[in-house]
């Protein structure tokens, strides 16, 4: 009742879904229109490109701190996620592929901890959907070239033991996980769990705010409690970047391993 009278009043101010459409900063009104949260995916982008630069540059035969984080979590990626997926014998051919999105989802996750940024940038559906899509077109241009087109489509469209009259309700739905659910599945854990996230920040810091410069001195020591929340849910959303970059490669190695085999 009073964070609703406060907020009336200007005072507290929760947040909501307009913070993830902020208004344009360039070019509003075009296909191009720069906001804030494409400003932090610009940071991101242009901030995992220089590390890995400078990690390339400065790599040594021993390596330093910097060099073993890096290579620490490029095997943890290796090894934890393609190999275990895809065996070593194809895990060569698409590390790349999967390290470059793990490290990109990691890069937009993280940037809503960031102060000054505070805001994923993998929070809003256009990211993600990209490299969702970028997986299900490798899953679908791999699975094709390997079995055919004919033999690409038998084997998703077509489960081995099934009586034949149920493929009219299987086939349907299968065709609907290949073409949208799977990459839509994708895209919206992702956004969902930042979305979230970023909400459940703002909320507690907000409060925290309002409690301890707003609020009546009774009312003072709630902001204690809801620093204290804000604190523990921005340690809790590190651990969340790193799950989703985890679990977005890791489905993507799954997806790709299932396009390449013989029957699924």
């Amino acid at each position: 009742m009073l964070l609703a009278a406060s907020e009336s009043e200007g005072g507290f101010h929760a947040p909501s879904i307009a913070d993830f459409f902020p208004p344009a900063i360039l070019f509003e009104g075009t296909i191009f229109q720069i906001d804030r949260i494409w400003i932090v995916r610009i940071i991101a982008t242009v901030v995992l490109l220089a590390i890995f630069v400078i990690a390339a540059r400065r790599a040594r035969l021993v390596p330093g701190r910097f060099q073993n984080a890096i290579e620490m979590l490029i095997d943890f990626v290796r090894v934890q996620v393609v190999e275990e997926i895809m065996g070593k014998e194809n895990a060569r051919r698409f590390l790349p592929m999967i390290a470059t999105i793990f490290f990109a989802v990691l890069a937009f996750n993280i940037t809503g901890i960031i102060p000054f940024l505070n805001m994923a940038g993998s929070a809003r559906i256009g990211i993600p959907l990209m490299l969702a899509l970028w997986v299900f077109v490798t899953y679908w241009a791999v699975g094709i070239k390997k079995h055919g087109l004919g033999g690409y489509l038998k084997n998703n469209l077509f489960p081995p033991g099934i009586p034949a009259p149920i493929y009219l309700i299987v086939t349907p739905i299968e065709l609907l996980q290949i073409l949208i659910i799977r990459p839509a599945s994708l895209a919206i854990r992702l956004v969902a769990n930042m979305v979230a996230g970023h909400i459940m920040l703002v909320l507690c810091f907000a409060a925290t705010q309002y409690f301890i410069f707003e609020a009546v001195p009774a009312m003072k020591a709630f902001g204690v409690l809801t620093f204290a929340g804000g604190f523990a849910f921005t340690l809790f959303e590190i651990l969340v970047a790193f799950l989703q970059a985890y679990i977005f490669a890791l489905l993507a190695a799954v997806y790709i391993n299932m396009s390449l085999e013989e029957e699924h």
